[in-house]
């Protein structure tokens, strides 16, 4: 129910963007992370959402590494829009 109203949301937002392109899940991923650490911010101890959060982050570096592969430009606006940091290259 909420997952469905979370992607209605997003759709009347940016229409032309496809809900399994690379750009909406790093979108949704960076939603679910913000709702986390305010989450976390109050439990300073709840571990299990703790590893979730990490495990969230590990799947957006990923998703925003082959971005970057593939995409440069799309990449660099996309970490403006989402105010997040440009990863580290290896």
């Amino acid at each position: 129910m909420v997952k469905k109203a979370f992607i209605s949301v997003i759709l009347q937002e940016e229409k032309e963007e496809k809900v399994g392109s690379v750009e909406f899940q790093i979108r949704s991923l960076t939603n679910r992370i913000r709702k986390l650490s305010s989450h976390l911010e109050l439990h300073r101890k709840d571990y299990l959402s703790q590893r979730g959060l990490r495990q969230i982050l590990g799947k957006r570096q990923r998703l925003l590494s082959y971005l970057s592969k593939k995409n440069r430009i799309c990449y660099k606006e996309l970490i403006n829009q989402l105010d997040i940091r440009e990863s580290k290259t290896r």
